[in-house]
This record gives C-alpha cells, structure tokens and sequence, in this order.
C-alpha cells in the first residue's frame, strides 16, 4: 500500500471575478441543453400511479415490515490496537463501476479500496460464510493524506472512477486526480466555515456543488475563472444556518436538493436559483442527509431520530421511519435505489436498514467489538453507503467512530 502526502500551501489572494448570478445561470442553461423549467410537470403526473400505493402519513401500514433479505456481516476492517489516533469515518462513497470504494474522515486520509479486497470470499455461493478479519493497512490499494479533516467524498461522474472531489474542516472543496495521486482543483470561497457536502452533477459533470456552516450553497464550475467560477449562491435559511448536505438530482431532472440545519430541506431548480422550488418541512431537528430515492421521492434524515420520505413534486410527506438513535452526530445515509432499501448508522453502535414500504426498521446489526476490531467503547455508526447494482444481491459498507468498516452481503429470501 502505498502513502501520498499533500500539504496546502499559503492561500494567495483570490483573482477578482465580477460576474453576475443572471449571467452565470443564463451560460449554465445554454450548456446544459435542459427542458424548459416547469416545476414539476413530468414528475408530477408519473408520481399519481407511483406513489399512491403510498399510503399518506399517519395511517397505519395494514402489514407489518418484514425482512425479504438475508443479511450477513462478511468483512471487518480495523485499524492495529498501537493506532492512537481517532480515525472516525465520515464518508464512504462506492466509485460509478461499484467496483472501487473511498473513504473519508478524521483521520485526514483519503483510503482507497477494491471491492475484492474488502469481499475476499466468493459471494456467488450460498449458505453461512466465515467472516474475514482484515487490516487497513493490507486491505487498502493505497491512501492519500489530505490538509484538512474531511466530511464528505463524491467520486465525479464521467471521469472513469479517476477524479475525487472532497469537502473539508477548513472550508475548501478539493478534487483529486487519483491515478497521479494529486489535487488538481481547489476552492476556499466558505469563508473558512466547514463544507459539509459536496456533490457534481449528471447532465454537466464539470458542475459542482457544496454546502457549508457559512448557510450557503454553491454551484461551480472549474472552467469559469480561477479557483472555479461561482455559477449559483443561495442562503436557504433566513437565519444563515449551516448547510448540512446537497445532492443533485441524478434522474436527469434540473434539481438539487439541500437539508439544513433550520430544520427543513429544500429543492432547487439549478436555471433559477432564487427561490427554492419546494421546502420540506417536518423534522424538528437539524437536516443532516438528503437522498434521491427514485424520479418522484427523496429521502432526508434529521437528528429528531427520524428519516422522512417525500413526494419531491409537492413536498407531501409520505412516511416517516423511525428505529435509529440519532440526536446530535452525522451517522450517515445512503439509499439502494433498485432494492428500496434505505440504510442508516445510529448512535447506540448499530447499522440500520429500511424498506422503503414500512416505518420500521427489517434488520439491525450492532458494532460490537468482534476479533481485532475491539477494544474502543462508546462509539456509534458514523457512515453508509450500498453499492447501487441492480442484482438480487446487495452489499452494504459501514464505518464506525473508531475507524471500523464492516461489510455487510444481502441476498433476496426465496
């Protein structure tokens, strides 16, 4: 495994750019080629069949949840009982092939791993299977030291799995060009406030995004002037509270969704970044996640302890989940889009899954100390991500506050 280290220089005084929102977003839309923007039009009429299977919140399913999967744990990586340094894992992003996965967190490391070598066991046959016990320093290809701690990974489409955007404590958006192992692109326009999310766009890959504790988000766009143009910047919360997440719409719909921590989420038309074209309004906490389950629903999570689904064309609150302990932590989300599953970390040391048809949780797995990957208490789940396939098998990575991945394989019961 190899090491690369890169140290942020001196910041130098940024180059003057005057240019006009108006203008900005009138050269974003002539390049994006989208549909003219009505709110909602398409979706709205395909969400009528779609989601009136759903039943509206507050009746009760007629059946309760139940678990077609079965789940079991086949990996654990951990980190040597001599490492003191807290190594909490913020993000774990699958790469567009499924094949590669990232993490971020603490640590000020970018890992980089094969989905080989963190599923070392032929997953093709069935039955039980020993779990695997590996260490990050042999189960990872390589890793990258970054300047600053991060909070949010997002591989960028279209690159080939090469280019990796990171959001960071210090307030700067970075992009790294993995096969060479080194930054390539950089933007410290938060004020030196915490970016919290960052996300790039399907239609125009070059477009990126960031939400941040300064209560804005960005777009930009790398070919627009130094240190990347700002396309769009809006203040969602009249309060100026921070921006906890962000996420275009990778449906192919004009939209980017933003959670606050005023409580609400928001989305976006990205041509007319005014105003927001709905807010969603029903946690009573702050918005950590926001995620695009299909064309027609989106998912947030809140530290209330809750996960909420929404109708996007309306803002109608569809369900509620509820199960995980979260009140005060990022503990991640992450939504599997062909088996409608949502998965979620919690405060009490376990990894939560969803099925997107009821409010209770159909599995739950705990965190407890297994082989070498004992040895630290206290801690909690801190992120997720499914591996997006479209198979009847599911694979699902989760990473702990004391820097643990487990990984966990699903297969539909027959």
């Amino acid at each position: 495994m190899g090491a690369f280290h890169w140290t942020r220089g001196p910041k130098t005084a940024s180059a003057s750019i005057s240019i006009s929102n108006e203008w900005a977003m009138k050269n974003l839309s002539s390049r994006l080629h989208l549909p003219d923007p009505v709110p909602g039009r398409e979706r709205r009429d395909y969400a009528k069949e779609s989601i009136a299977k759903d039943k509206p919140e507050g009746e009760e399913d007629q059946e309760r949840a139940r678990c077609e999967w079965d789940f079991s744990l086949s990996t654990v990586v951990s980190t040597s009982a001599e490492a003191a340094v807290s190594d909490t894992l913020g993000v774990i992003e699958f790469d567009p092939s499924n094949t590669v996965v990232a993490t971020g967190g603490i640590a000020r490391k970018i890992r980089i791993y094969t989905l080989n070598s963190l599923l070392p066991q032929d997953q093709s046959t069935q039955g039980e299977q020993n779990i695997t016990f590996l260490d990050h320093v042999n189960a990872c290809e390589y890793y990258i030291c970054t300047p600053a701690k991060l909070s949010s990974l997002r591989w960028k489409p279209g690159s080939g799995g090469r280019l990796l955007g990171s959001g960071d404590y210090d307030g700067v958006v970075m992009e790294y060009d993995l096969e060479r192992k080194l930054p390539i692109f950089e933007r410290d326009e938060h004020g030196g406030r915490r970016v919290w999310s960052v996300d790039y766009s399907h239609w125009d890959p070059f477009v990126g995004a960031s939400g941040s504790e300064d209560g804005t988000m960005q777009m930009w766009d790398p070919r627009c002037g130094e240190g990347g143009g700002c396309v769009a910047k809006v203040q969602p919360a009249l309060a100026r509270s921070s921006v906890c997440c962000v996420e275009f719409d990778p449906f192919g719909e004009a939209l980017i969704a933003a959670g606050c921590a005023d409580r609400k989420a928001y989305t976006y038309d990205v041509r007319k970044m005014v105003e927001p074209l709905h807010v969603y309004d029903g946690h009573t906490k702050t918005v950590t996640y926001v995620r695009f389950l299909d064309a027609q629903t989106m998912v947030s999570a809140g530290t209330d302890g809750y996960l909420k689904l929404w109708n996007i064309s309306d803002s109608r609150l569809i369900r509620t989940y509820k199960g995980h302990v979260n009140s005060r932590s990022f503990v991640g989300l992450s939504v599997w889009r062909h088996g409608g599953l949502l998965g979620s970390g919690s405060e009490n040391n376990q990894v939560f899954v969803y099925d997107k048809r009821w409010g209770e949780p159909i599995w739950v797995h705990g965190f407890e100390p297994l082989g070498r990957a004992g040895g630290r208490d206290h801690g909690f789940v801190s992120s997720v991500s499914w591996r997006q396939v479209h198979e009847e098998q599911c694979t699902l990575v989760a990473g702990g506050s004391n820097g643990v991945l487990q990984v966990f394989v699903g297969r539909r019961k027959t």
